[in-house]
């Protein structure tokens, strides 16, 4: 399986390098390197960044706070969900390439960046890379049937003012005690 993922990145990287795109000589993008995620996650892939070039940052206001966000780093580690290597070679390279354009400068979110650089990839590779995939989608191209999860809930919270309910899977003591209802501002109770 490692094999057959790292063979699809090369041919990623090859790709990019035909429409001018070089990841492996560029010197503001780093090192990358490529595994299987540890655990079976519900997302197709991620890529984590280390070592931010500490000369380009931007200031983000979130509230009161000033927070400093990095927009190059040196190195990049890109996960790929083992279940997304049983389906089609194109989905998978699809989710390399979109893991790759986190790696560049400024791309490190969904941002104005990143989808400049996926409009120009889709255009001339012909990939169809978005923010997000559908698995449903996914599995049907792959031939593979696609299971739905039902959401099974543990916990129950009811409005005493206007009776709206919340499902939770996990509850934090604090939720009922704290918190009111958004659409009424009542007091919650557990069931």
């Amino acid at each position: 399986m490692e094999e057959k993922l790292i063979k699809l990145y090369n041919e990623c990287v090859e790709e990019l390098n035909s429409i001018k795109i070089d990841i492996v000589n560029n010197c503001n993008i780093g090192s990358i390197d490529i595994k299987l995620a540890k655990r079976n996650s519900k997302r197709y892939g991620c890529c984590k960044q280390e070592e931010p070039d500490k000369k380009y940052y931007h200031i983000i206001k979130r509230g009161r706070r000033k927070i400093k966000q990095y927009d190059i780093f040196k190195k990049h580690h890109i996960e790929i969900s083992k279940w997304v290597l049983d389906l089609d070679e194109s989905i998978i390279k699809n989710t390399i390439m979109h893991e790759i354009i986190h790696c560049l400068p400024n791309c490190n979110n969904h941002g104005k960046e990143f989808k400049k650089y996926a409009n120009y990839i889709n255009q001339n590779l012909g990939y169809n890379i978005t923010r997000l995939g559908n698995k449903e989608e996914d599995f049907k191209k792959s031939n593979l049937e696609y299971k739905k999860k039902t959401n099974t809930y543990k916990y129950k919270i009811i409005c005493n003012k206007c009776g709206q309910i919340i499902y939770r899977q996990r509850l934090k003591k604090e939720l009922i005690h704290k918190y009111r209802c958004g659409k009424c501002g009542g007091t919650l109770k557990l069931t």
